[in-house]
């Protein structure tokens, strides 16, 4: 069973060495010695939400303060391309649960999308404590699947922002809709190699070669046919999934699934 995980400031792991001892404060300490009731020489991991891990013991611990020995220190290499999930605004907290699943299948950031048919608004007067919400369930996400590196949450994108991002040198777009006419798996996909065979583990798909891939997921009721036309001025490609019409808060998830596995993300290969 996998060892739970405490999250440090950032910099909290910066040059520590084995046999180190670290205090830690504050909520994460709580959880570990009140929640958790973790016990001295009880093995534990601390994550700096950057991509460094530290295996620790703990010590000694009381209400909010908890003291730790480290074992080892190291530093996972990000991950490339990137993968951003631009998810639009949804009702019944669909959004977040995308959000949620997405972290724990590796998103490494994650945009609100504010997008024309979004029942969902954020409003001047709710929009930072929205935004929190969404930092606060990538968090929790992260700790649940045990990452280093924990999922960037940008600030609240319109479409004309969504589009700039989209512009940026090294960026692939995909666009998930159900009436586009290439699907992202299968022989005229575009994670399959040019003639059709599947790419190896590791290999890049026949996409070329993207710093980051900004997969965009529209609301309950669709991207708005003005949108997809800006998005695709842009330069994003515009792509489905199965024959299915999955919901706003399955749709990312999945295609999230679909490009780890071509990356060679699930199966050790580099990406």
């Amino acid at each position: 069973m996998s060892l739970p995980v405490f999250k440090v400031d950032p910099g909290g792991l910066a040059g520590l060495a084995p046999g180190a001892e670290l205090t830690v404060t504050g909520p994460e300490a709580r959880h570990a010695v009140t929640v958790r009731r973790l016990a001295p020489g009880e093995a534990l991991e601390l994550v700096d939400g950057a991509g460094t891990r530290a295996a620790a013991q703990l010590v000694d611990g009381e209400k909010d303060r908890m003291s730790v020995r480290v074992r080892s220190v190291c530093t996972e290499t990000a991950r490339r391309p990137r993968l951003v999930l631009a998810q639009a605004l949804a009702k019944g907290d669909r959004d977040l649960l995308a959000v949620e699943t997405a972290t724990e299948l590796g998103v490494d950031a994650v945009v609100p999308w504010q997008a024309d048919r979004s029942i969902v608004r954020w409003k001047k007067e709710r929009a930072a404590k929205s935004h929190e919400k969404w930092v606060n369930t990538v968090a929790a996400a992260a700790k649940q699947s045990r990452r280093a590196a924990w999922p960037e949450v940008a600030a609240l994108c319109t479409t004309a922002a969504l589009a700039d991002l989209l512009r940026e040198p090294g960026t692939l777009g995909l666009v998930l809709h159900e009436a586009a006419e290439h699907p992202l798996a299968g022989p005229a996909g575009l994670v399959l190699g040019a003639g059709g065979a599947p790419e190896g583990p590791g290999h890049r798909p026949a996409w070329g070669d993207p710093e980051r891939i900004v997969l965009v997921v529209g609301p309950e009721g669709g991207i708005a046919p003005e949108e997809l036309e800006r998005l695709g001025a842009a330069g994003a490609r515009t792509v489905r999934l199965g024959p299915e019409v999955l919901r706003s808060s399955t749709a990312g998830p999945a295609a999230l699934a679909v490009l780890s596995a071509a990356l060679g993300r699930w199966s050790g290969g580099t990406a």
